[in-house]
């Protein structure tokens, strides 16, 4: 039984018909298998000259399985071959159990990179954040492994201490000392601010939908005058398409949710939320942020296209493709995890590399509005062989954002990104909201209009 994240079942039928002649068509096709045959002919021979002659004795099964996992993962950066037990790891992620550290991590090349630590786990507790790259674990290097060897290294007994190698911008690398869980990934977490109800959502697996539904239940029972809901997905590195559909279908009273197309132009899936709003029209707003991916961005921009809610942050990571998972034999030789379509948000947006935009742009801290106006972000489009976005758009260039936050506010303390959401809802809207000054001009910024107004190029930084 095949396994999808994302988006799930894409079947490509290939006609059988008979021809009375070669046509050119046909002609180039046996000419391209001929090739193909050749080139898998020359493998053989290459495996066989490594097994004879390489300077010690090698595991041609590890050889042939780097060589399929070297082959998807040229074809973009989500497509890879699971061995066996990492198609069994990836099952107990998504029944959300497993022993480990609580890192949504992916390769760059040849590098480990963080996507997003987890809610409530070792790797969260110890300040890992999204974008760094993990050099090393228990002294020993990641360098050039596979995602999946990498990963297989952090895992382990539950109570046994990891240390990894940590390189982050800005800083000198320097290793931080973890100690194994079995991850539990909360859910959801639910508690009210104020007026408003505020859910918190980490993830999604196969229990998201339920947990969403019971803790907005239990906010309007306890609290039958909430006035809004603040919806955070800041930091949720994703999951199951099907909760991304049910989580949607809580908020939505009917109509597209989202839609899949592979590549046959006529190869069109849509998925539709069931008539029912749980919170009967209450007013949402959706916190996002360079964390939040893949099922995360289905959800928010489902409820941005259907305007049934406003989008507070800044512009989500960009990960629009499907992976479908192929199991091989049954799982008994792995599986295949294979990019077989792109999603689009009910207006029709392809959020492939580009993400999805807010309606308020804010900066969690003034570091981070720093980074964003001076340097590209982490994203999707950051790997070299990204698929790209469908309709050509580009993702956003470094920018100054709309706010900040103002000089004063306790950054440790408290969370400027969720104060602006609840003014949001007490206003009515991202248009009614009161406006906070623009942040400050950045260094960059003012060096290139001081230069401008003098009239010659600014100078050059070497690094």
């Amino acid at each position: 039984m095949r396994k999808y994240l994302l988006i799930g079942v894409s079947a490509f039928v290939l006609g059988a018909g008979t021809m009375a002649y070669i046509s050119p068509i046909a002609q180039a096709t046996s000419s391209t298998k001929g090739q193909t045959y050749k080139m898998l002919e020359l493998f053989g021979d290459v495996l066989q000259t490594v097994d004879a002659q390489y300077v010690s004795e090698v595991d041609n099964k590890k050889l042939i399985e780097a060589a399929l996992d070297g082959m998807l993962t040229s074809l973009d950066p989500h497509s890879g071959y699971l061995s066996p037990d990492s198609f069994e790891d990836m099952q107990d992620t998504t029944r959300g159990e497993y022993g480990g550290l609580g890192i949504e991590v992916t390769s760059e090349d040849g590098v480990v990179k963080v996507i997003s630590p987890m809610d409530g786990t070792p790797a969260a507790r110890a300040g890992i954040q999204a974008g760094d790259y993990i050099t090393s674990v228990n002294g020993q290097s990641v360098l050039g492994l596979t995602v999946n060897e990498a990963v297989k290294q952090m895992r382990g007994p539950a109570g046994e201490s990891v240390t990894l190698t940590i390189a982050r911008e800005k800083t000198d690398p320097f290793d931080v000392k973890l100690t194994r869980e079995i991850i539990k990934p909360k859910a959801a977490i639910a508690r009210m601010e104020g007026d408003y109800g505020y859910v918190r959502l980490p993830g999604f697996n196969e229990k998201a939908t339920d947990a969403l539904t019971a803790a907005i239940t239990e906010l309007k029972t306890k609290n039958p005058n909430m006035k809004g809901l603040v919806f955070d997905l800041r930091n949720n590195p994703g999951g199951l398409l099907d909760q991304a559909v049910g989580v949607s279908d809580v908020f939505l009273d009917g109509g597209e949710v989202v839609s899949q197309r592979g590549r046959d132009p006529r190869d069109i899936q849509r998925y539709n939320a069931k008539p029912g709003d749980l919170l009967n029209g209450l007013p949402v707003v959706v916190l996002i942020n360079q964390g939040s991916a893949s099922a995360a961005e289905i959800v928010a921009g489902a409820l941005q296209d259907r305007h049934r809610a406003e989008l507070v942050g800044i512009t989500s990571f960009g990960k629009g493709s499907v992976q479908t998972v192929i199991p091989l034999r049954g799982g008994a030789d792995g599986a295949l995890k294979l990019t077989t379509a792109r999603y689009f948000t009910p207006s029709g947006r392809s959020i492939q590399k580009t993400g999805i935009a807010p309606d308020l742009e804010v900066a969690q801290t003034k570091d981070q509005a720093q980074d964003i106006a001076n340097r590209v972000w982490f994203s999707e489009a950051s790997f070299k062989n990204a698929l790209n976005a469908d309709e050509g758009k580009t993702r956003v260039a470094p920018h100054t954002p709309a706010e900040a936050p103002p000089p004063g506010f306790d950054e440790k303390k408290g969370d400027f990104q969720l104060d602006r959401a609840i003014a949001v809802l007490k206003a009515g809207s991202v248009q009614a909201v009161p406006k906070l000054p623009k942040p400050a001009a950045k260094i960059a910024e003012v060096t290139a209009k001081a230069a401008a107004a003098a009239g010659k190029a600014p100078p050059v930084e070497k690094k």
